[in-house]
């Protein structure tokens, strides 16, 4: 058993805290933490209850029902797939909690299936009526009249029926080796072909290039937006890609399949071997069978056997199997009524000139102060503007970046190539491996190489994670380096969705700790001392648990001890074991984690100090940000990493102090307003279950994310 005289704080040179001998509770229980994949599961069901929401404009709730969609298909590629991965090959990992992966996998099929239900009943029962009230229809083949009738079949033999390939099952034509979550069809035929076949049964692929929801023209609707489902069409039509044959049924369904990518350490050329793993991504092993209701069970049972899955993975729908691709009827250009009010990013009146306009020298304001950005509710531009006048920049000697996601029109790439044009010096780390992205991530990497840039792909076995910047610009006599780090990617697109902070710094020993982790990144050698980042895989753990440490030693002389993070995921033992020790110690503990969290809290005599809450709002959070109350002189720290493992041990991560007061007091203003918030918060019980915070009877309502933007953005 664990006693407090056990608990060291060792934060910069701190002497080893004064310890009360107490006994500690058994933090080995199993009891005391929560199934990592359960977790994120919850996470995708607070996302379902937005379209719930009635506060919310009617498109945004239809969009929240399909990031639901989205979400859960990552869901099943990454994290289903890597259990029943566990389970195939025989090495089942026992989980903090203590479940195996066949009890894990059981829990989250039948908490989806109850969800998926759900999700279809809100799109049939509620979003639908309540848009078809607003003039926008999703008509189905029954409700066609007579000249919707006739666009839709002259639409099916221009655009359709020339590239759609029926395949017929035999001997000669076995089943199909169909793509990661493509359309498909399952065909019950009668009658004998050409051939003087019999096979009862056929596939119908739907070409990726047709778009599953397709917009009837004004001149064959009675006003308003109307559209009609791709599946629709070929099921309407299934009769004449089987010319002489009777269609007895036809029924769409969907596969997922495993889509992580695995390399071995051991490689020559890692672009090379990615871009092999990415042509097999689409056909990796079969998790989830997705199929209208109404197919007949003979068909789902030849399905099944075909695919080797269970009752378990099969998910019966009433409606598209494909909700994702319904996304750009919520961008709908000429219904803003129907959507969030929208606003401009604002801009830190450090940045703007004496006219009210953004200054053309960012570099130059830097120089003066440190500038803490906060994304959306203050613009992106300032990091881009600062990396393009950098690249015109006479003075500008090198420019350095880590690129994780950015995006396919990148701005930034764009300002990275004029400056290697431009003959500066430029080496950019790109993590080819970032995932959903590696394919694009390696024609960047090309690009940036053609224009005579360096371009580097991290260390193989560790992700870079980081988000950092660095300006190398002579002035006169001596070189000053201008330093960019962020909590989130170099991604303008992520930059308006995303809230995120960015800190610009010329700092000199900051920016000397960013110079050294580029000279890791692009060299080898043993690891470089730095004075002001925490980084991982080397210190961040450590020093995290440092801080925590403290605020233990703190609690016990009797000084303010509090502790506040902001993250997407906590799933580090290591860490929550340190936060349980810290409750224990009397430390309030205030988290705000978006997704994942496999710690506990409010177990008397645990974590009865720990409050974790969930913020789902119009923006998604994404800013890591941590606070420490040091006996009252706080302090501050951005970081790009979450507090798990996989961030903390096995990817290159930065965490960065914010120390100018005003900005520290700033951002702690920041925190402890979504800690007020009782509008898109979710508080997380001991049970593992979240319960949604309201306003009290009296009390005042807080939004957090409509606060920021009335206190930052520019126009709201």
């Amino acid at each position: 058993m664990e006693t407090q005289a056990e608990v060291t704080v060792t934060d910069s040179g701190l002497e080893e805290a004064q310890q009360v001998i107490k006994p500690l509770t058994d933090l080995g229980n199993p009891d005391y933490y929560i199934n990592r994949e359960l977790s994120h599961l919850q996470f995708n069901i607070r996302v379902l209850e937005q379209a719930l929401n009635e506060e919310y404009p009617l498109l945004e709730r239809l969009r929240f029902l399909l990031i639901f969609s989205s979400n859960m298909d990552e869901f099943f590629e990454i994290r289903v797939a890597g259990l029943m991965e566990q389970i195939e090959f025989g090495r089942e990992y026992i989980d903090l909690g203590g479940m195996k992966p066949t009890d894990v996998l059981n829990e989250i099929s039948r908490l989806t299936h109850e969800q998926v239900e759900k999700q279809y009943q809100i799109l049939n029962e509620q979003l639908l009526p309540a848009l078809a009230k607003e003039n926008i229809r999703f008509l189905r083949r029954s409700q066609l009249d007579e000249q919707q009738i006739a666009w839709v079949h002259h639409f099916f033999y221009q655009q359709i029926m020339p590239i759609v390939s029926p395949i017929g099952l035999d001997p000669a034509h076995p089943f199909p080796r169909l793509a990661n979550k493509s359309l498909n069809f399952i065909v019950e035929l009668d009658g004998q072909d050409a051939f003087g076949r019999e096979t009862g049964m056929a596939v119908i692929p739907a070409p990726r290039s047709l778009p599953r929801v397709v917009k009837l023209p004004d001149e064959v609707c009675k006003g308003g937006d109307n559209y009609v489902f791709l599946s629709s069409i070929i099921h309407q039509h299934a009769e004449d890609l089987f010319p002489g044959m009777k269609v007895k049924g036809c029924y769409q369904f969907r596969i997922t399949r495993n889509s992580d990518l695995s390399l071995e350490e051991e490689v020559d050329d890692l672009a090379l071997a990615l871009k092999g793993e990415l042509q097999s991504r689409r056909y990796g092993e079969e998790v989830r069978l997705e199929i209208v209701d109404n197919c007949p069970k003979p068909l789902t049972d030849f399905l099944l056997k075909k695919f080797g899955l269970s009752e378990n993975e099969l998910y019966s729908v009433n409606g598209p199997v494909n909700l994702t691709r319904m996304m750009d009827v919520c961008n709908m250009p000429d219904r803003s009524d129907l959507q969030h009010r929208a606003f401009t990013p604002g801009f830190p009146k450090e940045l703007l000139t004496k006219r009210g306009k953004l200054s053309d020298h960012v570099l130059e304001a830097v120089k003066k102060n440190d500038i803490l950005l906060m994304h959306p509710f203050q613009s992106f531009t300032p990091v881009v503007d600062m990396l393009r006048q950098a690249a015109k920049d006479p003075d500008v000697l090198a420019i350095k970046q880590t690129l994780y996601r950015t995006g396919a029109r990148s701005e930034i790439v764009n300002a990275l190539v004029e400056a290697a044009r431009n003959g500066k010096e430029v080496i950019v780390v790109v993590e080819i491996r970032a995932r959903f992205d590696e394919e694009e991530n390696l024609i960047l990497a090309q690009r940036l190489q053609e224009a005579g840039a360096i371009v580097v792909y991290g260390v193989v076995s560790f992700k870079t994670h980081s988000k950092m910047m660095l300006i190398v610009r002579r002035e006169g006599r001596k070189i000053q380096r201008y330093a960019h780090l962020g909590t989130g990617n170099y991604h303008a697109g992520n930059a308006r969705l995303y809230t995120d902070y960015s800190l610009l710094s010329c700092d000199r020993d900051l920016t000397n700790d960013v110079h050294k982790l580029f000279q890791q990144l692009t060299g080898m050698g043993k690891a470089l001392r730095v004075k002001k980042l925490f980084h991982a895989p080397f210190t961040l753990k450590k020093k995290l648990v440092d801080l925590i440490n403290h605020e233990i030693a703190m609690a016990k002389e009797g000084k303010p001890a509090k502790i506040i993070i902001k993250c997407n995921s906590l799933t580090e033992p290591v860490v929550i074991r340190a936060l349980y020790k810290a409750s224990q110690a009397g430390v309030e503990v205030d988290m705000v984690v978006r997704g994942i969290c496999c710690l506990r809290p409010g177990i008397p005599g645990l974590s009865e100090n720990i409050r974790v809450r969930s913020v789902v709002g119009r923006l998604l959070e994404h800013t890591r940000v941590f606070y420490f109350e040091n006996g009252g002189d706080f302090r501050v720290f951005g970081s790009s990493a979450d507090w798990m493992v996989r961030n903390l041990d096995m990817r290159i991560e930065t965490c960065f102090p914010i120390e100018d007061p005003k900005l520290a007091l700033r951002v702690k203003k920041e925190l402890e307003g979504y800690l007020r918030d009782n509008c898109r918060s979710w508080e997380l019980l001991p049970d593992g279950s979240y319960e949604r915070i309201k306003p009290r009877r009296g009390q005042r309502r807080h939004n957090a994310q409509d606060r920021l933007l009335e206190q930052l953005a520019a126009n709201y």
